[in-house]
């Protein structure tokens, strides 16, 4: 019998404290659910899981990636579906034109409804945005993420829909003042206050003015210069001489209160890149603006003018002469002003249409996808947490006897423990 060593005390201590430490973890695992709460516990299945789980946060965000890249293509689609309404209105107004039962004047207010839809297309084009992003000017071309990993993902590009990409602009016009010197000669040749149409003369290159009647009252060989005509027939020798060649529209005469007579003709250059709308020319830094002062060309000499048009500088348009300061670039829609050009227009507008449901077919077939694809997502995010959940979570109904096995032995390791301290009493029988 020893007193100095309790070797059944030590024994029953170092079981209890395995019991307890046993029963501290599986309360822990109880207490958060989790089989794994450090490395400790299962570091293969740790390093497992924490892989399952970045997988999983990938595909739960690629999920949430391809919802927002279906609300931008439904964006876009919905704005070209406008487009496509407006296109079909101006298909209906060039087939009203391209009969003969209208007039010269029917058709100047045709041209003038043409005009403003053609603007709106462009107006659609240029403020249709998805987060700050312009999606229908032909510079949007996006990746979207619907992967849970490097390069799982699906590129979209949206072409230019505004309306000198579809070819429903019009010819840049220039609106500019006219000279007029009346001359002492054939009397009854000036030209009175109202509004002259312009039209092709007798010889290729050469135009007129006519009056309201139809009567010719001008004529010009190059568009820059004018002799009247007396009422007779007869030439006269008053002249209307503009900085810029008006080969068409119309030319206005109006006198004010003062007594001042202005000129006004429409100058036409071809547009080869500005869309329908408006804009200002600006000689201190020979650039043109439109309405919102939005530099959309510049030039080094105010004649050619180049700007941005699907990503390369291209002339847009050139005029005769150099612009002057705050001269107004106007252009309209697809020319609807004569019997010929309405119904080549019917064709260019059914060409447009085609262009714009392609578009809008193809932004169709990609939500489509990306709604197969959430799905996909759905399914894999979900297997996957089936996956992690297995190793990463706790048998609640394992782990409960688990503990009570743990904390029975614990208290029984106890109760030993107690019976081992009293071992060495027995050596006071000895000693009486």
């Amino acid at each position: 019998m020893i007193i100095n060593h309790n070797l059944m005390a030590n024994n029953a201590i170092r079981n209890m404290n395995i019991n307890s430490g046993n029963a501290s973890k599986s309360m822990q695992k109880l207490s958060s659910g989790l089989r794994i709460n450090n490395a400790a516990d299962d570091a293969a299945g740790l390093a497992i899981s924490e892989k399952m789980r970045g997988q999983i946060r990938g595909l739960d965000q690629a999920s949430s990636n391809a919802q927002d890249g279906i609300s931008l293509l439904q964006t876009g689609e919905g704005a070209l579906n406008e487009t496509q309404s407006i296109l079909q209105r101006m298909r209906e107004l060039a087939v009203q034109s391209s009969t003969d039962t209208n007039t010269t004047t029917d058709r100047s207010q045709i041209q003038k409804e043409v005009n403003q839809l053609a603007q709106e297309i462009g107006r659609i084009g240029n403020t249709t945005e998805f987060n700050t992003q312009k999606l229908l000017d032909g510079s949007f071309s996006g990746t979207f993420q619907i992967g849970a990993n490097e390069n799982q993902n699906l590129t979209v590009a949206i072409s230019d829909m505004r309306s000198f990409a579809l070819g429903v602009a019009g010819k840049a016009e220039l609106t500019n003042t006219g000279t007029y010197a009346a001359n002492a000669g054939t009397v009854g040749d000036t030209l009175g206050d109202g509004t002259y149409s312009v039209a092709d003369g007798a010889t290729a290159g050469s135009y007129v003015l006519k009056d309201s009647s139809g009567a010719v009252v001008a004529k010009s060989t190059d568009g820059l210069t004018y002799t009247t005509q007396a009422a007779d027939g007869s030439a006269g020798d008053d002249t209307l001489v503009f900085t810029q060649a008006v080969t068409s529209g119309s030319v206005t005469v109006a006198t004010d209160a003062s007594g001042t007579t202005t000129y006004k003709g429409t100058a036409q250059f071809t547009n080869t890149g500005l869309q329908a709308g408006s804009y200002t020319y600006e000689d201190a830094t020979k650039t043109l603006k439109d309405n919102n002062g939005t530099i959309v060309a510049s030039s080094a000499d105010g004649i050619t003018f180049k700007g941005n048009v699907n990503g390369t500088s291209t002339t847009v348009f050139t005029a005769t002469v150099a612009l002057t300061d705050k001269d107004a670039v106007n252009v309209g829609g697809i020319n609807v002003s004569d019997q010929s050009s309405a119904n080549s227009a019917i064709t260019t507008i059914n060409n447009a249409l085609e262009t714009v449901s392609t578009q809008r077919a193809n932004l169709g077939a990609y939500q489509n996808r990306l709604e197969h694809t959430i799905a996909n997502l759905g399914t894999s995010s979900e297997n996957l947490t089936s996956s992690e959940s297995r190793i990463r979570d706790v048998d609640m109904a394992k782990e409960m006897s688990t503990f009570s096995k743990n904390n029975i032995l614990a208290q029984a390791a106890q109760a030993m423990l107690a019976q081992a301290n009293n071992q060495p009493q027995q050596v006071l029988q000895l000693l009486r």
